[in-house]
């Protein structure tokens, strides 16, 4: 696919939506996904052409807990993780597609520079036989401590792990995605002016049968594998990953880190394989950014959510070139 210059796929963290601190009340996002709209909105005036994805590790597994209330509550039937993957696409799209249509009409962009803003409910080809299905690895929801996290885990079958970032959380399949079923669309969109809000938490994972047809299956994929999957299929020249820290580390939270400017594609592979960047936090990310590098993209950058404009300029978080 030729690379365009101007096309940039955004992939923002968790924190777009709901920061530390945060209660998760409708202010809470409602705050969050107007500064997120700023921040892209500041790109968009600098000429660029965008795509955006977006995680939903929380707010699945915050879904989730409701069905579980309503199953026990009500004995309302009990619905699968794809299903609430979905569900967390509108609820999250619908945020930042309002946000981003009022704060582009304030700027005045719209008709020069953006014809729209579309939130796609997507779906992400996978392989029913990935190893996670047989060893979870994504975590979603709330953090709990120790011992609320063995009760559930023994109350609904749940998989729990401590995570590298405190605390402890579910965890659920995480199969590698490998394209997004309505990539064309969201092609055809970005092509035609409109910002794009799609793929999801990853997408909703969804595998083929041996006519084609498109089945569900439960679990979550990781968002930044996702956006690279999606950034390269379209021809994106950037990919930048947002997150709560400003750069990658080496030796993260300990007393020798070192923080990374500039990564070649073979420095990043070698930290990566040398386990430096951790499954749960960093690693996916410093792995969706080789893999973009490595598939022909010319710049990946992993930053602080508030950065990213200061990051597109080579002033903060990290950069994974070629070499």
């Amino acid at each position: 696919m030729p690379r365009d210059d101007k096309y940039m796929v955004i992939a923002f963290g968790g924190n777009a939506f709901q920061s530390k601190g945060d209660k998760g009340t409708p202010e809470d996002y409602w705050r969050n996904a107007y500064k997120a709209a700023e921040i892209v909105v500041s790109l968009i005036e600098e000429g660029y052409k965008i795509a955006l994805t977006h995680g939903n590790g929380p707010q699945v597994g915050i879904i989730a807990e409701w069905m579980m209330a309503g199953l026990k509550m009500k004995e309302l039937p009990p619905m699968t993780l794809d299903i609430a993957g979905a569900m967390s696409q509108g609820w999250l799209g619908y945020l930042l597609q309002q946000a981003l249509y009022n704060k582009l009409l304030e700027k005045g962009l719209f008709g020069s520079k953006v014809k729209g803003v579309v939130t796609v409910v997507t779906q992400t080809l996978v392989s029913k036989d990935d190893p996670d299905f047989k060893n979870p690895s994504k975590y979603i929801g709330p953090w709990y401590e120790k011992e609320e996290a063995e009760k559930l885990a023994k109350e609904y079958g749940w998989f729990i792990k401590p995570d590298p970032r405190g605390g402890y959380r579910r965890v659920v399949p995480s199969p590698d995605p490998q394209i997004q079923v309505e990539i064309e669309a969201i092609r055809t969109l970005l092509d035609n002016g409109f910002i794009v809000i799609s793929d999801g938490g990853g997408g909703v994972p969804v595998y083929k049968d041996e006519k084609g047809l498109l089945h569900g299956v439960e679990g979550v994929i990781d968002k930044d594998l996702g956006a690279e999957r999606m950034a390269t299929a379209l021809g994106a020249s950037v990919l930048m990953i947002l997150t709560d820290v400003e750069k990658v580390y080496l030796n993260f939270g300990t007393p020798n880190a070192k923080p990374l400017d500039v990564l070649t594609v073979s420095e990043a592979k070698k930290y990566y394989a040398e386990g430096h960047f951790k499954p749960g936090s960093m690693g996916p990310k410093v792995l969706a950014g080789i893999r973009f590098v490595e598939n022909g993209g010319k710049l990946a950058i992993i930053g602080h959510l508030f950065k990213a404009k200061e990051a597109l300029e080579g002033k903060s978080g990290t950069r994974i070139i070629p070499g």
